[in-house]
């Protein structure tokens, strides 16, 4: 299994937990950042455990926009590091956070523009944050700057956007909500399984079963079975195929 959207960087005891996850059948995580020093501290430790973590580094959008100084440094970093750098993200447009933030959304569309600039430049996917009604203004600004991979992590969205985002061949990930909440259990049912990822967007807790359980990477366990309900799939093809799908999306040789 491929944890597909993990903030490694905001857990404090990240490299103790590595080796329980990897024995729990853990292969890799796609580690986001949220910004210039979670983009150096995501690269850190991508050094650290370079067979099991990939490493994505961007400006997450439900925060203050980045001081100019820090997105030129940023660039540099994706140009100097590029080879480690799976993808650009986390990325997109704020949607809860909007009414505190300063800038207008018009600013974070602008800034979301020139991340996608530098997501094309490189070749590298981009790993997003659109929800609702934002969904389909990133979608658009997608085809605008023409990027081949995307991964709408956690989406919510009207059915009418989900089909479109699958018509264009990116892809969509579920979180343990899907265990719980129908909402996700739509969302999962209205993408086809060749488009289909985990994710746990950890260390984001949940409710319902989870709401004792610290999140981490053991509980697409949970995932995959759900999955494996509604698709009316077995579990195993489930694991089998979300895991081939973030490979290709973020262009991970199998070993």
């Amino acid at each position: 299994m491929i944890d597909a959207h993990i903030h490694l960087d905001q857990y404090t005891n990240a490299e103790k937990q590595i080796d329980s996850w990897l024995l729990a059948g853990v292969s890799n995580v796609i580690a986001v950042s949220t910004d210039l020093s979670s983009s150096y501290r995501t690269l850190e430790l991508q050094g650290k455990y370079p067979d099991f973590i990939h490493a994505a580094v961007g400006f997450h959008p439900e925060r203050p926009l980045p001081r100019e100084s820090d997105f030129i440094e940023w660039e540099s970093l994706v140009k100097r590091e590029r080879s480690r750098i799976i993808a650009i993200g986390e990325i997109g447009l704020p949607h809860y956070n909007l009414a505190e933030l300063k800038p207008t959304l018009h600013h974070y569309e602008e800034f979301l523009s020139r991340c996608l600039e530098v997501s094309a430049r490189y070749g590298l996917p981009a790993v997003l944050h659109a929800v609702h009604d934002k969904a389909i203004i990133v979608y658009e600004l997608l085809q605008k700057h023409e990027i081949q991979k995307a991964h709408f992590h956690w989406l919510k969205a009207p059915l009418k956007v989900v089909n479109q985002i699958v018509e264009s061949g990116y892809y969509i990930s579920v979180t343990p909500e899907v265990c719980y909440r129908s909402r996700d259990q739509d969302l999962a049912n209205n993408v086809p399984l060749s488009q289909l990822l985990m994710e746990t967007d950890g260390p984001w807790r949940f409710g319902d079963i989870f709401s004792n359980l610290a999140t981490t990477p053991l509980l697409l366990n949970k995932v995959a079975d759900q999955l494996a309900v509604i698709k009316g799939e077995h579990r195993d093809l489930i694991v089998e195929l979300t895991t081939k799908n973030t490979k290709v999306c973020y262009n991970i040789k199998s070993k």
